[in-house]
């Protein structure tokens, strides 16, 4: 397993529809690709494919049986108080939820029409010369009707259930494609354009691009010495437990973690720059 790391798989997968021109900018409205009931309401229809990429959509609604509120709930809140909050306006507040993450991969089936891991198989996967082992799960119950074919709806992450299960080496090169900004045996796999937007400082939470972790010196909130003593452009997936993909531009470097404890990637960073 690999957890939460599945979001830059899915954050890749909308770059390449955004490349084949399938949605013609991230910040179109979603619900004018996705025609069925998901974006109703008046808030959730002006979400944009750039607010669900960076947690800051606010989508309200039911999806597979989860509702919203169920995900990473404020332990602070009673559960009226968690189906009581008001919906937020898109693009104005973080919230990390993996609901909301699904959200975005229902939607992208919808465009692609074919199921997401097909989709990075044959567009991403592939073309790096990834092995055959990896998979990408769903729900049980989260399969769709798509054109008369049964399709399953993956989910971002393992938090209830499914995401990307994969090896190191496959994770590596999904790495290595990043570190070279979309570029494979010098074929364009991924658009420069889109990697650079992956990895941008959010507005709402400079820590974060478009599903992509980042050691942005914005705001107040970067206070920890072990990040402050490393290079402000590294960027890394990351996923429950210290699974993650590490690029290192500086040092043309990639590292892959699993399982090395939670909170710790910017130690553990710096201790392989000062073995140097």
């Amino acid at each position: 397993m690999t957890f939460s790391v599945t979001k830059s798989y899915l954050s890749a997968v909308t770059g390449i529809a955004v490349d084949k021109n399938l949605i013609r900018s991230e910040k179109d409205f979603v619900s004018n690709y996705v025609w069925d009931k998901t974006f109703d309401g008046e808030k959730n229809s002006v979400i944009t494919w750039e607010h669900l990429l960076n947690q800051s959509s606010d989508w309200f609604g039911n999806l597979f049986g989860i509702n919203h509120w169920e995900d990473r709930p404020d332990i602070n809140k009673s559960i009226d108080e968690w189906r009581s909050e008001p919906q937020k306006e898109s693009g104005t507040h973080y919230k990390y939820n993996d609901v909301r993450v699904n959200v975005l991969s229902y939607s992208l089936l919808q465009v692609f029409r074919e199921s997401l891991p097909k989709v990075l198989k044959k567009t991403i996967m592939d073309p790096i010369d990834a092995s055959d082992t990896w998979r990408w799960y769903g729900y049980e119950n989260s399969w769709v009707n798509i054109d008369g074919i049964k399709t399953q709806s993956v989910s971002g992450g393992g938090h209830n259930g499914g995401g990307i299960f994969i090896s190191s080496e496959d994770h590596a090169r999904f790495g290595l494609l990043f570190l070279n900004k979309g570029m494979w045996d010098g074929k364009r796999i991924i658009s420069e354009e889109w990697i650079e937007k992956s990895i941008s400082p959010s507005e709402t939470n400079p820590e974060y691009g478009y599903m992509w972790w980042i050691n942005s010196k914005l705001g107040e909130d970067y206070q920890t010495t072990d990040w402050k003593n490393i290079p402000s452009n590294i960027f890394y997936g990351s996923g429950f437990g210290g699974n993650k993909v590490i690029i290192i531009p500086d040092e043309n470097m990639v590292i892959v973690g699993r399982w090395f404890g939670s909170q710790t990637e910017s130690t553990f960073i710096k201790m392989v720059l000062d073995s140097k």
